[in-house]
């Protein structure tokens, strides 16, 4: 037990009793709203990661196509680095049956031309003139005539052999193609030059894949 007598309180003498002292202490508000501050941090953030997830399933970015992309990483059409190809694939000279026809004034020109196509693999068929429709007509080196169907093989195999040879179609439905010599035909494209044109129609494409490992 102590006396004290605080300054300016005329004299007087106060007598403090008992073992506990006054003690500092931060009120307990604001710890309360430190937690509220914490609390409402947490609850937006997890709002605003579920509005992320939304959007990416209603804009197809997400879900099921992610998962499809990162599993199959691979461009359509490639696998290994390889290119599927679609394209049907060309005929073998061998396949392609060709009638010669000389629509120019040299004789022996139709049956030299079919015989230097027959060394070089080709089928030979009718072997003459030109008919009326292109006799003494044709300017050029001369006409690949065929059915339609012939665009995209024969005449691309053919054409091979015979540089700047114009290309037209009829309404015929067999596979046979008519070789109609022009009045600038010489003679047949090189033999090496057309093995080499040959094999550049044949070979596959070359591609590299969008991404390392396909």
């Amino acid at each position: 037990m102590s006396m004290l007598t605080p300054p300016g309180m005329g004299g007087k003498k106060y007598r403090i009793t008992g073992d506990r002292y006054p003690r500092m202490r931060r009120p307990r508000r604001d710890r309360r709203i430190a937690l509220a501050v914490v609390a409402s941090a947490c609850v937006l953030g997890v709002g605003a990661w579920g509005a992320v997830q939304l959007i990416d399933v209603f804009t197809g970015h997400g879900g099921t196509a992610q998962a499809a992309q990162e599993k199959h990483p691979c461009p359509a059409g490639q696998d290994g680095g390889k290119p599927r190809s679609t394209a049907k694939p060309l005929p073998k000279p061998k396949a392609v049956k060709v009638n010669v026809l000389n629509a120019t004034t040299k004789s022996g020109l139709a049956k030299d031309t079919a015989d230097a196509l027959k060394k070089r693999g080709f089928t030979i068929g009718e072997v003459g003139n030109a008919p009326a429709a292109y006799d003494k007509k044709v300017k050029g080196t001369g006409v690949l005539l065929g059915a339609p169907a012939a665009a995209d093989g024969p005449f691309k195999v053919l054409g091979t052999q015979v540089t700047g040879a114009e290309r037209k179609t009829d309404g015929r439905k067999g596979g046979d193609v008519d070789l109609i010599i022009g009045d600038k035909f010489k003679a047949l494209a090189k033999e090496k030059d057309a093995k080499a044109a040959l094999a550049a129609l044949t070979a596959p494409p070359k591609q590299k894949p969008d991404k390392p490992g396909c």
